[in-house]
């Protein structure tokens, strides 16, 4: 498996993850994520430096940056064709890695995980949650599918690709340092910003 740990992570740094890098663009999409990260960011202070886990071609990077001009962006990403369209945005530091050998260099203030837990074998989330706390300084945010309860969920036809649970509430059980700052749910009939039904969750390092 090209020294990767699961199957997953095949998965996504192949044709598939290529695919799914040509599937998603565009302005309309880096809207959404702006209106999107506008509420989880209201909610946080003066952040600085943000780093993303699974950052794809950087549609988020992008969203957060138009509302953080001056922030510092770094990206987590597997796959070599979405790195490649990283490469085009400027100041932002790359890491070609899965997340789950990602070695943290120093803290950011701010961590993030859309769409990416979602994806990552059930078994290797404890140490998908290490590296998001142990990557953060202050805030960590979530923005994935949620469920009460552990379900896998059939992916394009892929079986063992997509898993819905309460992440949050994971990592909040796991780390007793964290406190639930704010939470909410974007709609995928929202008249003027759809996203794919899909949960955020900002969790804030106490006294931090």
């Amino acid at each position: 498996m090209s020294g990767y740990k699961t199957e997953q992570e095949e998965f996504w740094a192949g044709q598939f993850g290529d695919d799914y890098t040509e599937r998603n663009r565009g302005s309309q999409l880096i809207a959404g994520n702006t209106a999107l990260f506008a509420s989880v960011m209201a909610r946080t202070h003066k952040v600085k430096s943000i780093l993303e886990f699974g950052a794809n071609r950087g549609l988020n990077l992008l969203a957060l940056r138009n509302l953080l001009p001056a922030v510092e962006l770094s990206a987590v990403e597997i796959n070599p064709k979405a790195v490649k369209e990283l490469e085009t945005i400027e100041n932002l530091k790359i890491y070609r890695q899965s997340m789950l050998d990602f070695s943290v260099d120093y803290q950011r203030e701010l961590v993030l995980s859309k769409g990416l837990l979602i994806h990552i074998a059930p078994e290797m989330l404890p140490q998908a949650y290490r590296v998001l706390h142990a990557s953060s300084s202050r805030y960590i945010c979530l923005a994935e599918y949620y469920n009460p309860q552990p379900v896998e969920v059939d992916y394009r036809g892929n079986k063992g690709k997509l898993y819905k649970r309460d992440f949050a509430g994971e990592m909040l059980d796991g780390y007793p340092d964290l406190e639930l700052v704010d939470y909410g749910f974007i709609y995928r009939r929202d008249i003027n910003f759809p996203q794919d039904d899909l949960n955020w969750f900002l969790l804030k390092k106490q006294n931090q």
